[in-house]
């Protein structure tokens, strides 16, 4: 599959926040009409902040029977470097390789990142879901930007993530007494259908990440130990 082609990979930091302002106009924040997932991909990046090997991969799984129905990976040189704020451009060229070895088209992302909850609102999953050019989401084990109200202690338990006033998403207690992740939306979704995603991929609560994300998770770094 061929992703869209946005723009070069190797630019000036100045260049990326540009691209971030630019591109964040772009991000539709509601769901396509219809939309009924049924195949859910995971995608996941393997660096060290001061190496530039790249290990990408996505797994595709079925909501309904939790099968990993596909699966790809890549290994890339990356030569921008690890800035908070600028994932995407070190990331997204190692999962655009993958991709396009991947032989099933998801329904949905999910990124082991931010979407809006970023502080240009132009995080990871915003700009993988233009490039891939499907619905897409964030779903954080850490907080980026924002604040939230404490939750109650037991799954489903959630709470607006605020940033000047604005709701830029939510922390969601995925297990009880387990820290909460912090979801927000990418493209071409909002936050109550990406809350409803990241609760239906951690079925029975058994753990804190969505299946797709821990199954990308395992893959990449298989591939990275060369047990892949």
């Amino acid at each position: 599959m061929e992703p869209n082609d946005l723009h070069p990979w190797d630019v000036s930091l100045q260049e990326a926040e540009r691209l971030q302002r630019e591109l964040r106009e772009r991000l539709v924040l509601a769901p396509p009409a219809g939309f009924a997932p049924r195949l859910a991909a995971g995608a996941d990046v393997s660096t060290t902040k001061d190496a530039d090997t790249a290990y990408a991969g996505f797994v595709v799984i079925d909501m309904t029977t939790f099968a990993t129905v596909a699966e790809a990976t890549a290994v890339v040189e990356v030569p921008f470097p690890y800035v908070p704020g600028f994932l995407s451009f070190r990331e997204i060229p190692a999962l655009v390789e993958a991709w396009r070895k991947l032989e099933v088209r998801p329904d949905v992302l999910v990124v082991d990142g931010q979407g809006i909850a970023h502080p240009r609102r132009m995080g990871l999953a915003c700009h993988a879901g233009l490039v891939f050019g499907l619905p897409t989401l964030g779903c954080a084990k850490s907080i980026l930007v924002g604040t939230h109200a404490p939750l109650d202690e037991e799954r489903g338990a959630t709470a607006p993530l605020i940033s000047r006033h604005e709701t830029i998403g939510m922390a969601v207690r995925t297990r009880t007494g387990v820290t909460p992740v912090y979801v927000s939306p990418g493209d071409h979704i909002d936050l109550p259908t990406a809350v409803d995603l990241v609760l239906r991929l951690t079925p029975n609560g058994k753990y804190r990440l969505p299946e797709t994300t821990r199954r990308a998770h395992k893959l990449v770094n298989d591939v990275r130990k060369g047990q892949k």
